[in-house]
Order: structure tokens, then C-alpha cells, then sequence
């Protein structure tokens, strides 16, 4: 069971050159580790990438349906009433001409350009209602 050749004490003392082994190992091992990360990281980022590409590009069909959807209901409604009214071209023009309104109107309805607020950065000063945006005070304000 117990080697003779072998003493106990040798099991136990690390050798000089293992400790200086380890630490390399451990170096590389240490740097596999890091690129495996930054990797990791890398793919990541391109697939959030990828998503957003993704996004924007259905965002920008749904914009294009809604602008094109408004002109074409537009010039149809304005080409009926040409129909019934006997006024051609001019329903067919001024039909265009809404339905060009109306679809500038719902593209930014869908992109949510009518439900911002304007922010400004200054803070109103004391004594100011707010009504210029200058920083200087109205003809109101004035004191003669």
C-alpha cells in the first residue's frame, strides 16, 4: 500500500518549476477566458443591433402604409366625387391634396411626433409667467 521508494514529506512540498507552471497556465487560461467574454460580448451587441435594424425597418413600412394609404383614399374619394359632381379634375386634385394632409397627419400620429411636449432647458426665472422664452422680461413685466 505505501510505496517504499517514496517518503511522505515529498507529497506535500511543491516542486520550484510547478509553481511557476501553474502561473502560466493559469495566465492562459486567465486570457482564453477574457477572449471567450469579449466574444460573448461582441455577439451580444450584434444581435441587439440586428433587432434594432429590424425594428426601425418595420417602422419605417408602417409610415410609408400610412402616407400611401392617405394620398390613395384622398385621390379615390375626390375621383368619386368628380364622378357624381361632374367636376373633373378638380375633385380628383383637391382629394389628392387632403389626402396628402391626412396622411402627413397619421404618419405622425404613428410616429408619435404629436404627442411630444416641447422641453426647454432653462428652468423659468423668478418673476417670469413663462411667456418668453428669452430670458429677458416682456413689455409687461417692466417696471416704470
Amino acid at each position: 500500500m505505501v510505496d517504499p521508494q517514496r517518503s511522505g514529506d515529498d507529497e506535500k512540498k511543491p516542486k520550484p518549476g510547478d509553481e511557476a507552471d501553474l502561473s502560466t497556465r493559469l495566465k492562459r487560461l486567465d486570457s482564453r477566458l477574457g477572449d471567450i467574454a469579449s466574444g460573448r460580448d461582441e455577439s451580444a451587441k450584434a444581435a441587439k443591433r440586428k433587432a434594432s435594424d429590424a425594428s426601425g425597418l418595420g417602422q419605417a413600412f408602417r409610415l410609408s402604409a400610412e402616407f400611401i394609404a392617405g394620398v390613395l383614399a384622398g385621390g379615390f374619394l375626390g375621383w368619386m366625387l368628380d364622378g357624381f359632381a361632374g367636376s373633373s379634375p378638380w375633385g380628383f386634385i383637391i382629394g389628392l391634396i387632403l389626402g396628402f394632409g391626412s396622411g402627413m397627419l397619421n404618419m405622425l400620429r404613428a410616429s408619435g411626433e404629436l404627442n411630444r411636449r416641447p422641453t426647454s432647458d432653462k428652468a423659468p426665472m423668478p418673476g417670469q409667467s413663462g411667456g418668453s422664452s428669452s430670458g429677458e422680461p416682456s413689455g409687461d413685466d417692466k417696471a416704470d
